[in-house]
């Protein structure tokens, strides 16, 4: 299997991650993908004003309902859109991916995910923002949305319908092989080496474990998105919880040693060891990470956001601008700074086993454990919830795709291979995963970001007109007329 895994790891390397100054600059290197989202992410950021700034109050508005009206269209509601895309990132991008930036780039790292986790606001309240205007609804009642529509609806009504449904069937496919891979593989395998450590049979007999797994995600993905959005409503808010008050208890024992965490952070942000490869190295690795954390620019999320609940696609476009602040901003930052004050990511110290084995997870949990030495134990099963909700959300994007390629009436095939690389990849080494979970999931970022440069215009004049209601009060007035809704005191 690792084999499998290496022969893919190395086509997909060379042909969308090729180094942008062509090895000019000596023991630097930036891959194409990622220089390609951050140049996407800054672009938009700009040509829409900042609107992860300016409309942030207002997003938050419409998470909770105050806009929700009589009009509303989709399969579920708009917080649940946000948990479920929230269940496949909130998880072990976050805990485990956070440890492996840090062990190989350094500290310096968490500064560039944090600032990638900024301007990925604004990717994801583009595709989102398309993901709503072109979806469609199938013949058996289900909505099918996401970049796989508007790159072949959107980009056809520009005049480009063959290149349109080019890079929708390429997305199609990477997000097929991102769904098994990162979305699931990477997962279980990371689960399993956390929860391992605590219950040595499952180390003795993996196998098992990918069983267990694979039984549970089985019974919550064969019900759909409307039991898949249940699920994440449960279980998301708790997770989220847990983590960040574990966070904050850590961070308040070792206060006296935050503020020289801070400054590391900052420092080696512009002035990183020679182990972390100089400034683009740790640039690198910062919004690697970031976009596996966050999936902002990747496409996947506004798969699940396509079926929300709402009138305006720009309304749940700035509903999504909440994942990457969530997500990458709060949840990174703070297991960034329990793993800097803690210095557990030392590659000569007590855990150096874990930092070359890649096992992110496991060492995620054993800083956590320096601070309060029950912790790993919950600590190591809640990884394992993590696991299983991003897993299940993932699901549905891959289930997607494949529908787009294939039709309706072979979900269930693409359902079985699916709980099938569970198993497998609870015996298949972590290195391994991770280079074909980066490589699989930023490789979605080219055809995505190509449609959102191209089909930028509808967005920007949806945003006009939503925002010329919204100061002239007519947003207000529509939810009251409905009866549904009410306005807020401070804009009576």
């Amino acid at each position: 299997m690792n084999g499998i895994f290496e022969q893919i790891n190395s086509i997909l390397g060379s042909v969308f991650f090729f180094d942008v100054f062509f090895g000019q600059l000596e023991g630097t290197s930036m891959p194409f993908i990622v220089a390609w989202l951050i140049v996407g992410g800054v672009f938009l950021t700009f040509k829409f004003g900042f609107i992860n700034v300016r409309m942030f109050t207002h997003s938050y508005k419409i998470i909770t309902g105050q806009y929700k009206t009589a009009d509303d269209v989709g399969e579920i509601t708009p917080f649940q859109s946000l948990t479920t895309a929230l269940s496949a990132t909130v998880g072990l991008g976050n805990i485990a991916g956070v440890a492996i930036a840090i062990a190989i780039g350094g500290p310096g790292a968490t500064f560039w995910m944090i600032l990638a986790g900024f301007f990925g606001m604004t990717l994801k309240f583009t595709e989102v923002t398309l993901a709503q205007l072109y979806r469609e609804k199938r013949p058996d009642g289900r909505i099918m949305g996401g970049a796989m529509q508007y790159l072949s609806k959107g980009l056809a009504s520009k005049g480009h319908e063959k290149l349109g449904k080019g890079l929708a069937v390429i997305f199609s496919l990477l997000a097929i092989g991102g769904s098994l891979g990162a979305g699931n593989a990477f997962q279980t395998s990371q689960a399993m080496g956390a929860l391992s450590d605590r219950v040595p049979f499952f180390a003795t007999y993996p196998i098992v474990f990918g069983l267990i797994m694979a039984t549970l995600v089985g019974f919550v993905i064969i019900g759909g998105i409307k039991r898949i959005a249940h699920t994440a409503e449960k279980i998301v808010p708790a997770m989220v919880v847990i983590y960040l008050l574990a966070s904050l208890w850590i961070l308040i024992v070792n206060a006296p040693m935050v503020p020289h965490a801070i400054s590391t952070i900052f420092h080696e942000a512009f002035a990183p060891t020679a182990a972390a490869g100089g400034l683009v190295g740790v640039l690198v690795q910062g919004f690697k990470r970031a976009a596996f954390s966050s999936e902002a620019g990747i496409g996947s999320a506004a798969i699940v956001h396509s079926t929300a609940s709402v009138k305006y696609p720009v309304r749940q476009g700035m509903v999504a601008l909440y994942e990457p602040f969530i997500d990458t901003i709060v949840i990174c930052t703070m297991t960034a700074l329990v793993i800097v004050t803690t210095g557990v990511y030392d590659a000569h110290g007590a855990f150096a086993d874990l930092v070359a084995a890649k096992q992110g997870a496991a060492l995620t949990a054993a800083a956590y454990g320096t601070v309060i030495s029950w912790f790993p134990v919950i600590l190591s099963f809640s990884i394992v919830l993590f696991a299983f909700s991003t897993m299940i959300s993932w699901s549905y994007y891959g289930e997607r795709s494949w529908t787009y390629l294939f039709g309706e009436k072979y979900t269930l095939l693409y359902k079985l291979i699916f709980i099938s690389f569970t198993v497998m990849a609870s015996v298949t080494s972590a290195s391994a995963l991770l280079d074909f979970s980066d490589l699989l999931i930023l490789s979605m970022a080219l055809p995505n970001l190509i449609g959102l440069y191209m089909l930028q215009g509808d967005v920007q004049e949806n945003l006009t007109e939503y925002l010329k209601k919204w100061k002239s009060g007519e947003l207000d007035r529509e939810c009251i007329a409905k009866g549904v809704c009410e306005k807020p005191e401070e804009e009576n």
